[in-house]
């Protein structure tokens, strides 16, 4: 009876869902136009750091492209073109130290949070002090 229900309810139920996400208006995404730079320093931040720590440098550039990624979308979430240039060292390390941190969870189950919370706060500065130089 469950598998007549499901063959009988799905394809409606797969069409109208379809139906209604594209009937949703679409928001725009928060990350800018400097996504994929900030994602590469990450991973970079994330390699050396990985070879530093003596771990795997493929899960440290994952951690900083992660953590990279988290940042630019945290200053991408500010209003105007102007106020994204002012950003916050403090709030890019905070950021940065979130991020490495989950992603560690996500990548390494954990072990070594601290560390790549470190990593993350050391990301965030990095990307905080090139951007404001140019």
């Amino acid at each position: 009876m469950n598998k007549i229900l499901k063959r009988a309810f799905m394809p409606s139920l797969l069409a109208a869902s379809l139906a209604g996400v594209s009937l949703v208006p679409i928001q725009p995404a928060s990350a800018d136009d400097k996504i994929l730079e900030d994602t590469a320093i990450g991973a970079g931040v994330g390699a050396v750091s990985g070879i530093i720590r003596g771990r795997s440098v493929i899960n440290g550039a994952i951690n900083g492209a992660g953590t990279g990624a988290a940042i630019n979308g945290a200053n991408g979430l500010r209003g105007t073109r102007k106020e994204r240039q002012q950003r916050s060292i403090i709030q890019d390390a905070g950021v940065g130290a979130a991020a490495g941190a989950a992603t560690n969870g996500i990548t390494n189950g954990g072990r070594g949070t601290f560390g790549s919370a470190a990593t993350g706060a050391a990301t965030g500065v990095i990307i905080n002090q090139i951007r404001k130089s140019r």
